[in-house]
């Protein structure tokens, strides 16, 4: 029985398993606002690398405590935020890599961008001890070390995109099915050994933290912005009307979206332009007012720049 299945009920969001064949199990995790899916493999009796593929805002978290289940992120697209309980937020960011203890209870999870996409490796420290500890005499992995350095004060550990965390997990991404199994357990191994040398006091000091209450005024912003597209609204004005001061602002709201606020509603509005140009027959002067553009051509500019094409390509190329 997977990791997954047993711990199952300590999360927040329904878990199904969708099917199973040897060692690989997958499972769909259902939510208010979209799902995901879970492709999970037992690389050694307790660890598992899971695939993670999720469309929707919506996160599982643990709503109970798990004390011995190491669980390592990395991500590939997208970004995660986790609200802890001492009211900090913190972000995965693409390329970052992420070390935490089940232990450690989270207030909340999302993917503020709506998507998500990486790997998972969750590690049950006793039963992967015993396992790794006989896998090659020559290889010396002592993984409560590792929890006490990287994850010490209930601490979530984040190591920013590097070329050595890319070089580990880019290759994970197009394992030929034939060698998957052999593969997955020196991908594991290669892991666990560049952590158990990484310098935790130099990677501590580039941490980002941000206030919970700054991170809901922030996503008030973009609320406020993406359902008023027609209108551009300066960071001044939007500053005074949230109450946040404008370098907070500013620096908050990259953190939480991955961008600034002006590339952020650009794209934003582009995106809706071409939601609008495939769905309806409206002239694309008229779209182009929807989002925000009185200047049809200043708004072709724009939707090129984003999407690759003009508006009349895109309504041609889509068209049904």
């Amino acid at each position: 029985m997977s990791i997954l299945t047993r711990e199952k009920d300590y999360y927040s969001s329904e878990i199904s398993l969708v099917s199973q064949s040897g060692d690989c199990s997958v499972y769909k995790m259902s939510g208010d606002y979209g799902d995901g899916i879970m492709t999970c493999y037992q690389v050694f009796p307790g660890v598992e690398l899971i695939y993670n593929d999720f469309h929707t805002d919506d996160c599982f978290h643990n709503t109970h405590t798990c004390e011995d289940i190491m669980e390592i992120n990395h991500c590939r697209q997208g970004r995660f935020e986790c609200d802890f309980c001492d009211g900090s937020c913190v972000y995965l960011e693409e390329g970052d890599l992420s070390v935490n203890m089940l232990g450690v209870k989270a207030r909340n999870s999302c993917f503020p961008l709506e998507h998500y996409h990486g790997v998972s490796v969750v590690i049950e420290l006793p039963e992967a001890a015993r396992s790794i500890s006989r896998v090659l005499s020559d290889i010396s992995i002592d993984l409560y070390d590792l929890r006490d350095r990287l994850c010490a004060n209930n601490r979530c550990f984040i190591m920013r995109a590097t070329d050595s965390v890319e070089h580990i997990f880019s290759e994970l991404y197009k394992v030929p099915d034939k060698i998957k199994k052999g593969y997955f357990k020196l991908k594991v191994l290669e892991l666990l050994l560049f952590l158990s040398v990484v310098d935790v006091s130099v990677i501590l000091e580039r941490r980002r933290y941000f206030q919970k209450s700054q991170v809901d005024s922030i996503k008030a912003i973009k609320e406020y912005m993406v359902s008023n597209l027609e209108y551009h609204y300066t960071l001044e004005e939007l500053s005074v009307r949230f109450d946040i001061p404008l370098t907070a602002m500013k620096l908050c709201f990259k953190g939480v979206f991955g961008t600034s606020v002006y590339a952020f509603i650009r794209s934003y509005r582009m995106q809706a332009a071409a939601a609008m140009l495939r769905r309806s027959g409206e002239s694309i002067s008229s779209i182009a007012g929807k989002v925000g553009y009185v200047n049809s051509s200043k708004f072709a500019a724009a939707f090129k720049e984003v999407i690759g094409m003009s508006p009349l390509e895109y309504r041609n190329n889509t068209a049904s």
